[in-house]
């Protein structure tokens, strides 16, 4: 009975380390404090992208419509914007994890991959504001 309570007492502790870490100084971080601050860029760049997805798919749903009065059979822009989608999304966890997985076994692989992510996720937000503003 008192190892479970351990052990949620240890899991609930967690955070509140993780939080004290300065990302801002990385070199004064154990590598788990500079893989947890990886993730979180990765996640601040996921969000960005994920604020922009929607704005990009209005856009090509409006445009869409427009040409389907015209050009009926290639009013496809939501349908290509998509599949590109996936597959940049399948692209980009493969390439990462290659990157990542010359560091089999290390600790420093989450610190590699996360950061892949981060910097990949980035160029896709910008391509995606791109075409926002073209057209």
């Amino acid at each position: 009975m008192r190892l479970p309570v351990a052990v949620a007492l240890c899991l609930a502790a967690l955070p509140a380390a993780a939080q004290d870490w300065d990302c801002d100084k990385p070199a004064d971080l154990p590598q788990q404090g500079m893989n947890w601050c990886a993730y979180q860029d990765w996640q601040r760049a996921d969000r960005a992208l994920n604020v922009a997805w929607p704005l990009v798919v209005e856009k090509a749903k409006a445009l869409d419509e427009i040409n389907r009065e015209y050009h009926p059979e290639q009013a496809n822009f939501h349908d290509n914007l998509l599949k590109a989608q996936r597959a940049w999304i399948d692209y980009r966890d493969g390439h990462c994890g290659a990157e990542g997985a010359q560091y089999t076994g290390g600790s420093i692989r989450p610190l590699i991959e996360n950061s892949c992510k981060a910097q990949m996720t980035r160029m896709r937000t910008e391509e995606l504001l791109l075409l926002l503003e073209e057209g």
